[in-house]
């Protein structure tokens, strides 16, 4: 064990989180995400939410801030209605990193960019269009 990481963090994703540089993207998926068939990588984490390893992740990992919109959301195709969940990730990611700039990724578009990211986490989550891409940023002490 160790201080200070959330316990959602498996080794497996501390590693991966470890291992990626500036300007490599982690997809997290909600739990209808083909994640096997699209991941160079895949992590597993079957009995969490979205929001709670997007809190977890954030708490390590930064966004880039070299880009427009370090963070990307598979787009539900109707602006007027919008998926819930959403209002939590930008809840999340304000808490955790400020206002940062969102795409919205059509959806066979955001699975042939989840094809290029460096890992794709897997998740149980329910919500419909719950997927999300994170960019990394550069750690500055």
């Amino acid at each position: 064990m160790l201080k200070n990481i959330s316990p959602v963090i498996s080794p497996s994703l501390l590693k991966i989180l470890m291992e990626m540089g500036h300007g490599d993207e982690i997809v997290i998926g909600d739990g209808n995400f083909p994640a096997a068939s699209v991941a160079k990588r895949l992590i597993r984490l079957d009995g969490h939410g979205v929001n709670e390893v997007l809190g977890a992740i954030l708490k390590l990992m930064p966004l880039d801030t070299y880009v427009d919109c370090p963070v990307a959301l598979m787009d539900n195709g109707d602006p007027s209605d919008r998926p819930p969940i959403w209002a939590e990730y930008a809840e999340t990611i304000k808490a955790e990193e400020g206002e940062k700039g969102v795409e919205f990724v059509e959806r066979f578009a955001f699975y042939e960019r989840a094809k290029k990211a460096y890992c794709v986490v897997a998740t149980g989550e329910t919500a419909i269009y719950a997927n999300i891409i994170l960019k990394k940023g550069v750690v500055i002490n």
